[in-house]
């Protein structure tokens, strides 16, 4: 009796697939048109702080060429194309900019025209310059001037935004910027790291009530990066060291997003590092603005124990007061360029995380890719691990709607090659190579992979 074929996975009717961007990962032409310097400007201008001293210019020079990725991608049959916008570009100095509106108001309507959905985030990271050097995110006031901005922006695209999203990877601006350095604008001090997680998530909450009244038929959210944490054993250590990274890393943002309040543990973790003091009475209703959906980025997951173990590292300076935590590899997964382990089981626990503990919600995976060393040969890039990447995945995604997630999108990280933040351009996470000396596209086996299971809504 011959075997019965498996069910090929099939995604719902309406899924929404798609590849996304960041304004100052792609898009280059840092000077043009009035825009003013953003935190990342200024750090990759420091010595040492981005590998090969690489900056923004010219990126995937996405400014001059948008026209041409519209339609690459209209070619590859995405369905949906998820940027950010430039707070630099648009509101420099505090002053409305038309030239840089002016250049999203030109994408949407030809991403519109092509049959292309857009997605807009309006912070991914960089914040301009000038408002760092009054404090940045520690300060209070930059979640009002990010407001501000968010008029400015959605007053002129409203409803042509087929979904916003206020902020991406709130954790990495607060953590990796403020309190590890790593990231612009390169600060090391735990209690800056603090005030800038709260303060990100009350410039969240104050732009949703701009989106409510300015794009109020429009579904509005927010992307977290969500990793799944395991305890490496059962003793008491390894349980509180998975408690605590658990909390800074998917609670500190989720609970006051969904729930209305930060978690008490958590909470009382960020205490000794002035936390209490920047909480105002009335920031959490602010805050817990009810959101329409949540985009969920996820690259991989963590495995912490409370004691040193054999090839565990220590917590970096990121995990604020984590001093006798650490984390623990997994020598037999696979890793990607750059150095991360593939795990697509813990994009299903991500997903269930969220459909477990909190309430009924529209999710939509906002980001997921993997770098590789892709080379480019007779005109063509044979990345065949990111296929299997991305197979993988996939179907991690489907394991996830099986069980019951109400999971309506996905958007692979990234539609080009660019600026990989502090790795500069020396990794590539792109379906599309590009050639950063002449600025030619060409797509990956990867992406004629990805446009089969798009036309088909389907794995094979």
């Amino acid at each position: 009796m011959s075997a019965q074929p498996l069910p090929v996975p099939a995604f719902p009717p309406g899924f929404v697939w798609g590849a996304a961007t960041a304004a100052f990962q792609v898009e280059g032409s840092t000077t043009a048109d009035g825009r003013e310097p953003s935190v990342w400007d200024a750090f990759a201008a420091r010595p040492g702080a981005v590998a090969g001293g690489d900056t923004g210019e010219p990126a995937a020079d996405h400014y001059r060429r948008s026209g041409e990725d519209v339609e690459l991608m209209r070619s590859l049959g995405l369905g949906a194309y998820r940027f950010s916008l430039s707070w630099p570009r648009i509101r420099p100095g505090g002053v409305d900019n038309e030239r840089g509106i002016g250049f999203y108001d030109r994408l949407v309507d030809r991403l519109l025209a092509a049959g292309i959905q857009p997605w807009a985030t309006l912070y991914h990271w960089d914040l301009p310059q000038s408002l760092e050097d009054a404090g940045g995110w520690t300060s209070r006031d930059t979640a009002f001037r990010f407001a501000e901005y968010a008029e400015t922006i959605v007053r002129r695209l409203g409803d042509r935004v087929a979904g916003w999203a206020t902020l991406n990877e709130p954790w990495c601006a607060a953590m990796l910027g403020y309190a590890k350095g790593v990231h612009a604008p390169g600060r090391t001090s735990p209690a800056a790291a603090v005030a800038a997680t709260h303060h990100l998530l009350l410039g969240h909450g104050l732009a949703m009530d701009v989106l409510r009244r300015h794009a109020p038929g429009v579904p509005s959210g927010v992307t977290l990066n969500l990793y799944p944490v395991t305890a490496f054993s059962e003793n008491d250590a390894d349980a509180e060291a998975a408690r605590r990274v658990d909390g800074q890393q998917n609670r500190l943002f989720l609970d006051p997003v969904l729930r209305g309040g930060y978690p008490d543990d958590v909470a009382a973790d960020l205490a000794p590092f002035g936390f209490d003091a920047v909480v105002r009475d009335g920031d959490t209703a602010v805050i817990a603005a009810p959101v329409d959906w949540l985009g969920v980025n996820y690259y991989r997951g963590y495995r912490v124990a409370g004691t040193p173990q054999p090839g565990s590292t220590a917590a970096g300076a990121e995990w604020i007061g984590a001093d006798d935590v650490f984390f623990l590899p997994d020598p037999a997964a696979p890793r990607t360029d750059s150095g991360w382990e593939v795990q697509p089981a813990g994009l299903t626990e991500s997903l269930l995380q969220v459909h477990r503990d909190y309430r009924p919600i529209p999710l939509y995976i906002t980001e997921n890719g993997a770098s590789y060393p892709d080379i480019l040969r007779d005109g063509a890039v044979a990345d065949a691990d990111r296929v299997t990447f991305l197979d993988a995945h996939l179907r991690a995604a489907h394991a996830a709607l099986a069980h019951g997630v109400d999971l309506r999108g996905y958007f692979y990280w990234s539609l080009l090659d660019n600026f990989e933040w502090a790795e500069g351009y020396a990794k590539r996470f792109g379906l599309v190579h590009v050639d950063y000396a002449t600025q030619r596209r060409t797509p990956k086996q990867s992406a004629h992979w990805y446009s089969g299971v798009i036309s088909r809504n389907a794995l094979s």
